[in-house]
């Protein structure tokens, strides 16, 4: 959704990155970049004491990597202890790693075949599935897709899981996630056609949010959201949060899961319309929850953090538009995407 933001983020000042004598190709090793002094962007912005409960008072926030086109869809791969994440615009995953700093993972990672006009067409939310195996959503391909190489011995080869509802193609699945049965919950925007929405090979007439069973069912749940993006869902696994982002309708809903996987009392979590515009960058975009729901959700102003009823307890504001995050396996680091950088925030 990077040409959506550039309406209200035309003119984007990076901020000075310490320690950096020189922007750093992306892909490049950038090995020893976060020995000594990391660079650090933005600020903390702190809207509730409870937020000391979760940020220490002096962290910060660390620049690990640039000069990304546009980085999206962090997932914590524990068993390696790397993060990987995509650039969407160059169709490539990255891969972080203490000590061993970004290198490029996998290309191409979200349109496998010859020839595109999409603006957009590399991967976009990634997650592991139960067996550990790396699930992307790939706007060029237009499908949610399983890499059937293992996770630590990559190759461009994948297996669909869900590219179409009622017979017809997805726009272009954006984000993902998983519950504890397998189930598969998966939005899908138009950012990834050559003209969005008003792309002549759009076959569906809205932007949804599905479920894919285990045995490979498509399961449409909402079709109300103009766009549709980032998902995830509570620790009980009652409730489904989805981000919106749309600049009219700037905001972050939340759906009753029932037992039947159907979705009941949709409701507004935090409506950010009011903040979108220059000083507050970004829009809805990728969210986590944490194991006692506190919830990451990108927006206007960067990370937005909350509590499971809608207070709003700060922001990681790196002063660019911030499209996702991931937490670690101990829930120890925030890992943002923002725009051209791959940043950290250290938690309690």
């Amino acid at each position: 959704m990077k040409n959506l933001l550039a309406l209200w983020t035309a003119t984007i000042c990076t901020l000075p990155l310490l320690m950096l004598s020189c922007k750093q190709q992306a892909g490049n090793s950038q090995k020893g970049a976060e020995a000594a002094t990391t660079p650090t962007i933005g600020k903390i912005e702190r809207l509730s004491p409870e937020l000391d409960n979760l940020l220490p008072a002096d962290a910060k926030i660390e620049a690990l990597g640039e000069g990304y086109n546009w980085s999206e869809g962090p997932v914590w791969v524990a068993r390696g202890g790397y993060l990987l994440f995509s650039d969407v615009p160059e169709n490539k995953i990255f891969k972080w790693k203490e000590g061993e700093g970004v290198s490029l993972y996998l290309t191409p990672s979200g349109f496998t075949g010859k020839k595109t006009e999409s603006g957009e067409p590399g991967s976009n939310g990634l997650a592991l599935d139960a067996e550990g195996r790396l699930v992307l959503c790939q706007h060029g391909d237009r499908r949610v897709a399983r890499m059937t190489s293992p996770v630590d011995q990559p190759k461009p080869e994948f297996e669909t899981l869900a590219d179409r509802w009622n017979g017809k193609r997805f726009n272009s699945p954006n984000d993902v996630c998983f519950d504890r049965k397998g189930n598969l919950y998966f939005t899908d925007p138009p950012y990834g056609l050559p003209k969005h929405a008003d792309d002549p090979t759009k076959e569906i007439p809205f932007q949804g949010v599905y479920r894919r069973t285990p045995d490979g069912s498509v399961d449409l749940l909402v079709d109300s959201l103009t766009r549709p993006n980032g998902i995830a869902l509570s620790p009980d696994e009652k409730t489904l949060y989805v981000a919106n982002s749309d600049p009219e309708k700037a905001l972050w809903m939340a759906y009753d899961l029932q037992a039947d996987g159907k979705l009941t009392n949709g409701r507004i979590f935090y409506d950010a319309t009011p903040m979108v515009g220059e000083e507050y960058k970004g829009l809805p975009d990728g969210l986590k929850v944490s194991k006692a729901g506190i919830v990451f959700a990108t927006g206007p102003g960067g990370v937005w953090i909350f509590k499971p009823d809608g207070t709003a307890l700060g922001r990681i504001n790196p002063g660019v538009p911030t499209a996702n995050c991931a937490l670690d396996s101990d829930e120890k680091v925030l890992y943002l995407t923002a725009d051209m950088y791959l940043c950290r925030v250290k938690l309690w």
